[in-house]
């Protein structure tokens, strides 16, 4: 056994980011505003979010080809003119969408002393800056990460989807970071409203589904899940 000096056992508790703690898709959204804005070609790209986004819906979603899809626009910009137009996007298309009942379960949380981690399939570029609105630090952010090269983006991925099984991939590796730290879990909870997390939730101590679609309804209701009503 560890010795107690060396080793912290705590609780974890996993907030997926978009109709989660968000009453809207962070990520479909960000296309919306890109349009909106003129930065790109209206019908074309409205055309292939939206193809996306229907089918992350029906879970048919191949996400690299969707992050790259994503990520193709982030090539054209220099990044202090990325994080310009991130800040404008979440403070006038996020910071309103953000749910009450979010921050209230994660200030909960951390007032127990848990650790609390965002855990998205969104973008890295996206759901870091939005954790932030939540209180959560970007070292406790877990997301799909973009490739930026000579402080630009490439258009590629740095690694796997954080999607569905891929939550699980980062998560373990960033369970070792913690444990090489000294921190080790002794429960863990996790929330979400798609059928994309069931992975994560039956890894999880305690699942609540929040707001879930009607597959993750009825996998909750069949094996005695929580299911809470967040939306606004």
């Amino acid at each position: 056994m560890t010795s107690e000096n060396t080793t912290n056992t705590a609780t974890l508790a996993l907030f997926d980011l978009d109709h989660t703690l968000l009453d809207v898709d962070s990520d479909y959204l960000w296309g919306e505003y890109i349009v909106k804005h003129g930065l790109v070609d209206e019908a074309q790209y409205r055309t292939a979010n939206q193809r996306f986004y229907e089918q992350y819906i029906a879970g048919t979603l191949d996400p690299v080809e969707y992050n790259e899809f994503v990520s193709a626009f982030l090539t054209t910009l220099p990044m202090d003119r990325l994080h310009a137009l991130r800040e404008d996007y979440i403070k006038y298309e996020i910071e309103p969408h953000m749910r009450p009942k979010a921050v209230k379960a994660i200030r909960e949380h951390l007032a127990q002393g848990h650790e609390v981690v965002i855990i998205s399939a969104t973008n890295d570029f996206i759901v870091s800056e939005i954790a932030q609105r939540f209180g959560i630090d970007s070292a406790n952010v877990l997301a799909t990460p973009l490739e930026v090269k000579d402080n630009r983006y490439t258009g590629k991925l740095a690694d796997k989807p954080n999607f569905q099984e891929g939550k699980l991939y980062h998560l373990q590796k960033w369970l070792d970071r913690r444990k090489q730290a000294g921190v080790s879990f002794s429960k863990t909870y996790a929330y979400s409203d798609s059928k994309n997390d069931l992975p994560l939730l039956e890894w999880a101590d305690v699942p609540v589904c929040i707001s879930p679609d009607d597959t993750l309804h009825a996998h909750a209701l069949a094996h005695h899940w929580a299911v809470e009503d967040w939306a606004i």
